[in-house]
């Protein structure tokens, strides 16, 4: 899964972006067990901010702009249709992570089909579902007509595996179950399994991953949450779970460590993003915060400190 660029990244610090909200119980009950991190588009929240167009604009990957334009090829405009897309990634067996997306809406179904027939696209049965080809190699299936599920087609079979009970879904796995409820209702949020957290963290830390230190908790990581908001300025929040406070700590003064080291060298918007981020600990939770209006932020974005990160 190509990742987005976030406001850690901006402190010089990696990590990936994703707009969301709460999950319904159809994105739950397609997304198969074995999870390693979700991520969810709001484009109702992406709607009502400009800065958080901004945001998209800028840094909306390719596979996403493919699926925008798939869409609308088959009769569905993201910008009105489409008010939350999720995209979650899971492990299926010893095979690579594989990818499926879930958007919800209010879709057009009669015109949809319409144009589809006109276009003599047909759908191949699978138990009760037809599988649509898209554009890119992308299938598409809908589960109910707010509900469609896409993706590669092994994916994609996993995630109506998962609806129908003939694998398990997300609502059997309690570790990450118990990561959601905390970020949810942000106009922004993510979560990661453990592996998932180590690969954030890894990139967060840059060089300082090498360190003893880190080697020594990272198998301590045991998930991570985030979320953003755009209410009032930017405002995105982390917290990386530990198995202890111990942990919490040590990780947070490595996250600090990095910091003091590139504000050093900084140049004044590395200054900016990192004067504007907080790093602690509490109990055994790591706690990172950035906070800044919007006009610095849509300067940031412009920035070419941006441009390297968010690539």
């Amino acid at each position: 899964m190509k990742r987005f660029a976030i406001v850690l990244a901006l402190a010089m610090l990696g990590s990936s972006l994703s707009f969301g909200a709460a999950l319904g119980t159809n994105a739950r009950t397609v997304i198969p067990s074995d999870i390693q991190q979700i991520i969810s588009v709001d484009y109702r929240a992406l709607r009502n901010s400009p800065t958080a167009l901004a945001l998209k604009n800028r840094v909306l990957p390719e596979n996403l702009k493919e699926f925008e334009k798939a869409l609308k090829d088959i009769g569905i405009n993201p910008d009105t249709d489409v008010e939350q897309l999720t995209f979650a990634s899971f492990r299926s067996g010893k095979a690579d992570l594989k990818i499926i997306g879930i958007a919800n809406g209010q879709f057009p179904m009669k015109k949809l089909m319409a144009k589809m027939k006109l276009q003599k696209i047909s759908g191949d049965k699978y138990r009760s579902y037809l599988i649509y080809p898209m554009n890119g190699g992308v299938q598409m299936a809908f589960v109910d007509p707010y509900t469609m599920v896409f993706g590669e087609q092994k994916s994609l079979k996993l995630a109506l595996d998962a609806r129908d009970g003939e694998i398990e879904s997300l609502n059997s796995n309690g570790a990450v179950n118990d990561l959601i409820p905390a970020v949810e209702r942000g106009a922004v949020w993510s979560v990661l399994d453990p592996v998932g957290t180590q690969n954030l963290m890894k990139s967060t830390l840059g060089d300082a991953s090498s360190l003893a230190d880190y080697d020594s908790v990272k198998k301590r990581l045991t998930g991570s949450r985030y979320t953003m908001d755009f209410n009032q300025g930017v405002n995105f929040d982390l917290d990386v779970v530990t198995s202890d406070s111990m942990t919490a700590a040590t990780l947070s003064s490595l996250v600090k460590a990095g910091m003091l080291f590139r504000k050093s060298n900084a140049t004044g918007t590395e200054k900016l993003a990192l004067d504007s981020t907080t790093v602690d600990s509490d109990s055994g939770i790591l706690k990172l915060r950035f906070k800044t209006d919007d006009s610095k932020f849509q300067a940031l974005l412009k920035s070419d400190l941006f441009t390297a990160v968010s690539r």
